[in-house]
């Protein structure tokens, strides 16, 4: 500090420099030319005035120490001072800085001077710091502002500042600058670092893709899901226009852009292409913002389309299988009253073409009747096959040789022009199924696949094993898990579109035309196989043919011993008595009088309790029991548990127009029951009654 003259003390001056003229001009010469009086005179003058000076002299050297020890306790409190203080020329340049100011840059003082005060700014701050600096030194007018500092040794705080307008002792303009650090703002600014942190580490680790997009649509911010869903690091995003890379046709990205302008927590579902090409199914909810920005959320939804499509799938299976449960059951239900209407035409068709010559007008008409009831027959035959109540009486097959054993037949049916080419695999498993529906299997698909071929082409056969596990199976619908034996009959024809694929095994769907098929082939097959706890796959398109696979199950039960044929001719008539119980009475007087035909001895019941009473008020003997399943009061089976109790030896043989569970399970035979299905001619009823007879 420059230290400042008092009036008081420039009097002081002016009297000792009087003084000091007047002591020199008292020469020896001077005071010579003076009277004694006048000399002493003076000398005591002169004496008074020094005497007076001394005194003045004190009392300025008093005020002297008083006033260097108040520029002392000044200094003291400007080093001491809790913020720093410096004064700034015009030029930026500090030219004295106080302690504490020292202290908060970490330089010691004598450094600071004649060092630009900017040196200490960081320098993204500099802006700030000259615009300031400018305003003081334009307008005079004070300044209070923050900025961000840097110490001699990198470490950088908040500090505030405030800038006063001043002279220096020359009258050029400098500032006066009061500096402090602003622990407020550093606490806020540290706080903000921590909510950064937070918000940085729950974005990249939360489950969900998020994107945070300027109003042009750029990516400026994507989290680490993102990244790792979509395959783009930030920096990519950031530098490229991957939103063009994601959706790739114009048309469709402009479609996610309006989305992105106008939805707003909307789910929306989006084909989106990642960066290795693939296409994955997503769904994004947008969050617009007030500057047009916009944060976009999104989660991957492949899983879920895929589990959605599955489920649609097995919905549209279980619609087609109900579909078909109901249609088999009313199959099962025209089958079986069907079969009884159709056993009195048979029967007496029959009884009636044995009683007339050949040469009887009428003879040419019951022959006509019996065909045509015949026909009649099968269809109803085919009916209870799809409704898998056909009765069937199951063996352990090598299907290889089974197939082999029919190769002949089925060149025959199928004709000279379409190659048959038969591909067995060695060591097949073996199957428990009835020989019969092999062929009727076999027969169906080979006529289809003939009238599938125009002209010449090839129909293949083929048998293999094949082990599904559960995994394969959740990727296949409809195949069921376990070891199967795979029959495949393919063929090179016109094929089938979807429309038809979707009504393929539909009971009385055909496309050919009327009069040529029935439309119960493929309906028949799909009955016994799935009666038979397999399960069958059509692949098919228009112009590349046709492949039918069915997978039946793996037999591993102990191996069946083959029982021999009989050499002759069965025995067809007999003597014994015949309990014969049948609710419809017109089924019963013509079997009954088939059977007296036959040499039988016949007791005829329309109802079980009738036969019940019969039995017991009957004399003798009753060898064989032959009885409808399904009656009124009491079943079948039942009906026969009952007679047992009369006649322990008696034989059973039961009748149906289709097998209950009583006798059967899905229409195969328990062991040891003997069934004659309905209608049924003269002579299968006279060789179904002699193997009950006879049998064990």
């Amino acid at each position: 500090m420059s230290e400042s003259a008092t009036p008081r003390d420039a009097d002081l001056r002016r009297q000792a420099e009087a003084v000091a003229r007047e002591m020199a001009a008292l020469s020896p010469d001077n005071l010579a030319s003076l009277s004694p009086g006048e000399r002493l005179e003076t000398l005591l003058e002169l004496r008074v005035h020094q005497v007076e000076l001394e005194m003045q002299n004190e009392e300025l050297r008093r005020a002297q120490a008083e006033l260097d020890a108040a520029r002392a306790r000044y200094f003291d409190l400007y080093d001491l001072a809790p913020v720093g203080y410096c004064t700034v020329s015009e030029q930026g340049l500090i030219l004295e800085a106080n302690l504490t100011l020292a202290a908060l840059l970490g330089v010691a003082r004598g450094a600071l001077v004649e060092r630009p005060l900017r040196r200490f700014v960081l320098k993204q701050d500099e802006d700030i710091y000259y615009r300031h600096i400018r305003q003081l030194f334009e307008t005079a007018a004070p300044q209070s502002y923050e900025l961000r500092m840097v110490k001699t040794d990198g470490t950088q705080f908040w500090a505030h500042l405030d800038a006063t307008a001043a002279q220096d002792e020359g009258g050029a303009p400098v500032c006066r600058v009061v500096l402090s650090d602003s622990p407020e703002r550093e606490r806020a600014e540290e706080a903000l670092r921590y909510h950064h942190q937070m918000l940085e580490a729950i974005l990249d680790n939360i489950p969900v893709m998020i994107a945070f997009l300027n109003g042009e649509g750029q990516h400026q911010f994507v989290n680490r899901c993102w990244q790792s869903a979509l395959g783009w690091s930030l920096e990519e995003a950031q530098s490229k226009d991957v939103l063009a890379e994601m959706y790739p046709d114009p048309a469709y990205r402009e479609y996610v852009r309006d989305y992105m302008k106008a939805a707003a927590g909307t789910w929306a579902d989006f084909k989106t292409r990642i960066r290795d090409g693939r296409l994955l199914d997503t769904s994004w909810v947008n969050v617009p913002l007030s500057d047009g920005s916009n944060i976009g959320i999104g989660i991957e939804i492949t899983a879920r389309k895929q589990a959605e499509e599955e489920k649609a799938g097995l919905e549209a299976q279980l619609h087609q299988a109900q579909k078909m449960e109901s249609v088999g059951r009313l199959a099962g239900g025209v089958a079986h009253d069907f079969n009884n209407m159709l056993g009195v035409i048979l029967g007496h068709a029959e009884v009636a073409l044995g009683r007339v010559g050949r040469d009887h007008p009428a003879h040419v008409h019951l022959v006509e009747i019996h065909k045509a009831a015949g026909r009649s027959a099968n269809l109803t035959r085919q009916l209870l096959a799809f409704a898998r109540k056909q009765t069937i009486a199951p063996k352990v097959l090598d299907l290889n040789e089974t197939i082999e054993g029919i190769l002949k037949m089925l060149r025959r049916l199928i004709g000279e022009d379409i190659q048959l080419a038969w591909q067995p695999e060695a060591g097949l498993w073996p199957v428990r199924v009835d020989p019969s529906q092999i062929d009727q299997i076999l027969a169906n698909l080979c006529l289809n696949a003939r009238d599938a071929i125009a002209d010449v082409g090839k129909l293949t056969i083929e048998t293999a094993n094949s082990d599904f596990d559960a995994d394969y199976c959740a990727a296949h619908a409809g195949f069921v898990p376990g070891e199967y034996v795979r029959l495949a009959v393919s063929d090179d024809g016109c094929g089938m579109d979807e429309e038809t694929l979707a009504h393929v095994f539909e009971p009385f769907f055909t496309t050919k035309t009327v009069g040529e098929g029935t439309g119960l082939g493929l309906a028949m097959v799909y009955g016994i196989v799935k009666q038979n706890d397999g399960f069958i796959n059509v692949c098919s398109e228009p112009g590349h043919g046709t492949t039918f696979t069915i997978y039946l199950p793996r037999y591993v039960g102990k191996a069946e011993q083959a029982r021999g044929e009989d050499a002759g001719e069965p025995l067809v008539r007999g003597q014994e008595t015949i309990l014969l119980v049948e609710d419809e009475r017109a089924i019963l007087e013509m079997t009954t009088e088939m059977l007296e035909l036959h040499g039988y001895v016949v007791v005829a019941a329309l109802t079980p309790g009738e036969a019940i009473r019969m039995a017991r008020e009957h004399t003798g003997d009753i060898h064989l029991l032959m009885t409808d399943v399904v009656m009124p009061e009491m079943n079948g089976r039942d009906l026969a548990k009952n007679l047992l109790s009369i006649y322990p030896h008696i034989k059973r043989l039961f009748t149906s127009g289709y097998t209950a569970d009583l006798i059967a399970h899905r229409g195969v035979l328990d062991d040891g029951v003997h069934f004659l299905q309905k209608p049924f001619s003269m002579k299968g009823l006279a060789a179904k009654v002699r193997e009950a007879l006879e049998s064990e």
